[in-house]
């Protein structure tokens, strides 16, 4: 592998003179030992999933169990009947993030990035800075390779599961993956990209998963909401040259200390936080008609 720690991934970059998606790009081929364009092919068809995902949403999708459903719709009206407080690139995002994991709610399909119940966080800052910032086809592949390649190191360096390592492993991860991503569509720097991404998981340290009757819906939907919007502005402090105090590396190796410390009634098992609360007791036995 070319790289395994972020700052080996921003050192290639900079000492080649080139962008954290080309070294991504770079891996990829030595590792899977596939063409250029056979790898592009594969991340088109992840950006299409991506893009219908955020359309289907859009017409309005509702989940089974009815917990979820709707609400990217009613951010999308309110954008038009109103001046948004976060500005509307910011609250595109979070719309077009809670819409994707509404889909994957409603049992549609989505690409995970890195996860399922993360799955908003990429997608939707990339179709929201995608109005402002009017990439071609091939910088919006490049914007997933660049996620990618920091959520490669969080995999092989933590964790991106909830199960392992709580929210903070996958809405922190996602967030911070779309954060780095934006840096570099924007016109940023490598190193600025893991400044962004760094800011963003620090934010999210800590953060449990207690989903509401072991389902992926409550409270995950608008984790996405707020990953993405931490992402946009984690990006925006980077490109004004903000930094983080704690390196890019040594955030991902708290966020992994931390969740190997973190009871696993706050690892995805719907056993604490908001999964205990009466009204999460209550919905759990009305989706599944068990007592609780």
């Amino acid at each position: 592998m070319l790289f395994r720690t972020v700052s080996e991934l921003v050192e290639i970059a900079e000492k080649d003179g080139i962008s954290i998606s080309e070294v991504m790009i770079r891996q990829e081929i030595d590792v899977k030992e596939k063409t250029r364009k056979e790898l592009y092919d594969e991340m088109e068809k992840n950006l299409q999933v991506m893009e219908s995902a955020i359309s289907d949403s859009l017409k309005g999708v509702q989940s089974v169990t009815g917990l979820t459903g709707g609400d990217a719709v009613l951010i999308q009206n309110y954008m038009e009947q109103k001046t948004p407080l976060s500005g509307n690139l910011l609250l595109d995002a979070v719309s077009k993030a809670m819409g994707t994991n509404e889909v994957n709610a409603a049992m549609g399909t989505i690409c995970a990035t890195p996860t399922a119940g993360s799955a908003g966080c990429v997608p939707g800052t990339l179709f929201a800075v995608k109005n402002q910032l009017n990439p071609t086809r091939e910088q919006m592949i490049r914007y997933l390779f660049t996620a990618g390649a920091f959520g490669l190191v969080v995999a092989n360096n933590a964790f991106i599961s909830g199960a392992a390592g709580g929210c903070q492993a996958e809405v922190g991860s996602a967030g911070a993956m779309a954060a780095a991503a934006i840096v570099e569509m924007a016109g940023g720097t490598p190193q600025q990209s893991a400044e962004a991404f760094a800011i963003t998981l620090k934010n999210m340290l800590g953060l449990v998963c207690d989903p509401v009757a072991g389902l992926v819906e409550v409270p995950c939907v608008k984790r996405n909401a707020l990953g993405s919007s931490q992402a946009i502005v984690s990006a925006d402090l980077a490109l004004a040259g903000v930094t983080s105090r704690i390196p890019c590396d040594e955030v991902i190796g708290a966020m992994y200390r931390i969740g190997k410390q973190m009871p696993s009634a706050l690892r995805e098992t719907g056993e604490g936080g908001l999964a205990d609360t009466p009204t999460g007791r209550l919905l759990k036995e009305k989706i599944f008609g068990m007592s609780v």
